[in-house]
């Protein structure tokens, strides 16, 4: 890979994959190491990249392998033993704050941050993906290595889940469809 190609990559992608990895691990120095690995990753790869996806969806692809990796890593030191880790729910958990950023966000997103930390880890990945970083149903399927169908199921039941769990926090009781 030659200096030209690392710089346009990186110029191009580098604060949608800064962003998308802030998300989910609400740190912004843990997301900025992070950014370090997704490049670095990216230097020793690039050179196997057949172009079967855009740039954009395999540079999003990485960055999700190097958040679930340090999720893995945090547990592994956090419980000194995996004997018994639920990625369903706690792959994509993290204990720290929200980032600095929702400071800056109305009550409704500050819930919706919050609520979206109690949906599946799956569900926090499609949200983040298509709302978040608007990535296309098409382009988080590649990223994510599933069907068009599976994320357009997981997206419905996220929304299903986030919309339930903002009535239940205001009091307003089960949601009908």
């Amino acid at each position: 890979m030659n200096d030209s190609v690392f710089h346009r990559l990186y110029d191009q992608y580098h604060q949608d994959v800064f962003q998308f990895l802030v998300y989910l691990v609400k740190d912004r120095h843990v997301a900025e190491d992070l950014m370090h690995e997704v490049y670095v990753r990216v230097l020793r790869a690039y050179d196997r990249f057949q172009g079967k996806s855009s740039e954009k969806t395999w540079l999003f692809s990485i960055a999700k392998n190097v958040a679930i990796d340090h999720f893995r890593k945090t547990a592994v030191r956090k419980k000194h033993s995996m004997d018994f880790f639920d990625w369903e729910t706690q792959q994509l958990v993290s204990a720290e704050r929200i980032p600095e950023e929702v400071s800056l966000l109305n009550e409704d997103k500050i819930r919706l941050y919050q609520m979206l930390d109690l949906c599946t880890g799956d569900q926090k990945l499609v949200i983040i993906m298509r709302y978040f970083q608007d990535l296309s149903i098409a382009e988080t399927a590649e990223v994510l290595e599933w069907s068009e169908g599976k994320v357009k199921t997981t997206q419905h039941r996220a929304i299903r889940s986030l919309r339930q769990k903002l009535l239940e926090a205001e009091g307003g009781g089960e949601y009908a469809e």
